[in-house]
C-alpha cells in the first residue's frame, strides 16, 4: 500500500505511554495515527496492579480496557486507531514512512511507545506456574507475599533492587546467581546484603520449579558442588533482564548495546530528529506503568511545540 495520507503524529504501542499519549495528541488535535497490536502493555497479564495511581487495585486486563475506552472517548476524527504492528519506519524528505503488517502510513514526527518484555525463565515448571508463584514484577506483585519466604532469580541491579522492594512485604528473600560474580554494581550488592534477611547464594543455577495448584518451591544446582538443593518458596522474581521492543526501529534512531533507544530525560527526544520515545522501549532509568505515562505526557507536549513552532 502507497502512502496516501501526511499525519502529523504516528503513535507505536499501545500501553499506559502510548495511549497517555494519544489522549493529549486528541486534546491538541494533532492528526494522529496510533497503531498497537493490542493495548495494556506488560499489565495485561497481572491479576492484581496495586502501584496504578489513583487506582488502588485494578486487574491488568481492566486496566487494558481503561485506556482503550479512554483514548476512544477522546479520538473522535482526529486519531486513527488501528490493530497493527509496526515492522519497519523510513526517513522520507517531509517526514517519516512508517510501514505496519498490514500497510505503509505518511508522518510528520513518531512517538515510539512499544515498551519491553522479560526475558522469561527457561526450565520445567516456569510456564505452568507463571503468574501462579512465578512472576516477573516485584512491584506488582510483591504484597502477594507478604509474611512468606520468597525468591529473587537474577545477579544484576533490577534483581537486587527487586530483593529491596520485596523487602517491605515478604519474611525474607533469598537471591539467586548462577555465577560467582554479579552484574550489580559493587555498592548496591553490599548495601542489600547487609540486610539481615536477606540471603544471598552464587553459583546457584535454577532447574525446576515446584509445585501443585500454585509454586511450592524451586530446585536449583550448586555449580560448584553439582548438588541439586530444593528452597521452600511460593513466590519466584525473576529478573534476568528485559527485551526492548525496538527493532522495527533501528535503521532510524539510535538503539543502546541493550537494544534500548537513548533520550533526552527533559523532553523524550532521541537522536534523531521528529522522532520521540517514551516508556519501557528507552534507556529510562526507571520503568513503571506511572512513569511511562509520564514520559509520554512529556513527549507530546514537546511534539506539539515542534509541529507547530516549524
Amino acid at each position: 500500500m502507497n502512502p496516501i495520507l501526511m499525519y502529523d503524529l504516528t503513535i507505536i504501542g499501545g500501553g499506559p505511554a502510548g495511549v497517555s499519549a494519544g489522549v493529549y495528541a486528541a486534546r491538541k488535535l494533532l492528526k494522529t495515527f496510533f497503531i498497537a497490536p493490542e493495548f495494556g502493555g506488560q499489565s495485561i497479564v497481572s491479576d492484581d496492579i496495586q502501584n496504578w495511581i489513583g487506582t488502588p487495585h485494578i486487574a491488568g486486563a481492566k486496566l487494558a480496557k481503561d485506556l482503550e475506552e479512554h483514548l476512544k472517548a477522546y479520538a473522535g476524527d482526529i486519531v486513527d486507531i488501528k490493530s497493527e504492528s509496526a515492522v519497519d519506519i523510513q526517513k522520507t524528505e517531509s517526514g517519516f514512512i512508517v510501514t505496519t503488517d498490514k500497510g505503509s502510513y505518511e508522518t510528520k514526527t513518531i512517538l515510539i511507545a512499544t515498551g519491553s518484555h522479560r526475558r522469561k525463565l527457561d526450565i520445567p515448571g516456569a510456564k505452568e506456574y507463571d503468574h501462579r508463584g512465578v512472576t516477573y514484577c516485584a512491584s506488582c506483585d510483591g504484597p502477594f507475599f507478604t509474611g512468606l519466604d520468597v525468591t529473587v532469580i537474577g545477579g544484576g541491579n533490577a534483581a537486587f533492587e527487586s530483593a529491596a522492594q520485596l523487602l517491605a512485604y515478604a519474611k525474607s528473600v533469598t537471591i539467586l546467581n548462577r555465577t560467582e560474580t554479579f552484574r550489580a554494581d559493587e555498592l548496591t550488592v553490599k548495601k542489600i546484603g547487609e540486610h539481615s534477611n536477606i540471603t544471598i547464594i552464587k553459583n546457584a543455577v535454577p532447574v525446576e520449579i515446584l509445585g501443585e495448584k500454585l509454586a511450592t518451591g524451586i530446585v536449583y544446582e550448586d555449580q560448584i558442588s553439582k548438588e541439586k538443593i530444593t528452597l521452600n518458596t511460593p513466590g519466584i522474581f525473576v529478573e534476568i533482564g528485559a527485551v526492548p521492543t525496538t527493532e522495527f526501529a533501528k535503521k532510524v534512531v539510535e538503539l543502546n548495546p541493550l537494544g534500548y533507544i537513548p533520550v533526552d530525560p527533559r523532553n523524550q527526544q532521541t537522536k534523531t530528529p521528529g522522532i520521540w520515545s517514551a516508556g519501557d522501549c528507552t534507556d529510562g532509568l526507571y520503568h513503571q506503568n506511572n512513569i511511562a505515562a509520564g514520559d509520554a505526557v512529556k513527549a507530546l507536549e514537546d511534539i506539539y511545540l515542534y509541529l507547530k513552532a516549524k
